[in-house]
């Protein structure tokens, strides 16, 4: 089934043959495998936002996507993929009207974009957290599955080079840092 799925990420597979999927954002949720196609939380307003598009529009039979849950604190991740699937990105690939910090989708086709916009419906339950709430809106979903979109669009995960980066100085107040690709600052190895 993973198959169905490329991108990876916190997420808890059901039945491929279900037509909804679901991002629970910040919270921790379990639902019925029978019901839903798949199901994880979504922590970030673009890596986030872009697995969740490749993995949803990977699986045709997905036509509803219900982002639920208390949205993610500084990251606004919720309000990211509802403003994509309103309106899209910019030249610039950042997604149009987020609120969010850095809302840019860097790994996506825009042809993956325009098929994540057609082929599902997006159902706002940001900060809904009342599990017999979201299952009724899961019920709904399935009563009005309109049927499989056509073919899987898969997009190819591409995989980023690691880079490291050592920077050594005598008059710094770190002699000897390490930087990643993220940004992230460490003190090499065999430095003190």
């Amino acid at each position: 089934m993973t198959k169905l799925y490329p991108w990876g990420g916190k997420m808890e597979f059901g039945n491929e043959e279900s037509c909804v999927a679901l991002v629970t954002l910040s919270d921790r949720m379990d639902f019925s495998r029978e019901k839903v196609a798949v199901y994880g939380s979504m922590k970030t307003e673009n890596l986030g936002v872009e697995k969740v598009v490749a993995n949803v529009i990977s699986n045709p039979r997905i036509r509803f996507l219900i982002v639920c849950g208390n949205e993610v604190r500084g990251h606004r991740s919720g309000d990211s993929i509802l403003s994509l699937h309103r309106s899209g990105v910019d030249e610039s690939n950042r997604v149009v009207g987020a609120k969010s910090a850095i809302p840019y989708i860097e790994n996506l086709p825009r042809g993956a974009i325009d098929r994540f916009r057609t082929q599902v419906d997006v159902v706002d339950l940001i900060d809904v957290t009342d599990e017999a709430r979201i299952l009724s809106v899961i019920d709904e979903c399935l009563s009005r599955n309109p049927g499989s979109f056509g073919e899987p669009f898969i997009v190819e995960q591409v995989a980023k080079e690691q880079r490291r980066e050592v920077l050594h100085t005598d008059f710094a107040l770190h002699a000897g840092i390490d930087l990643d690709e993220y940004g992230v600052v460490s003190r090499p190895c065999g430095v003190d």
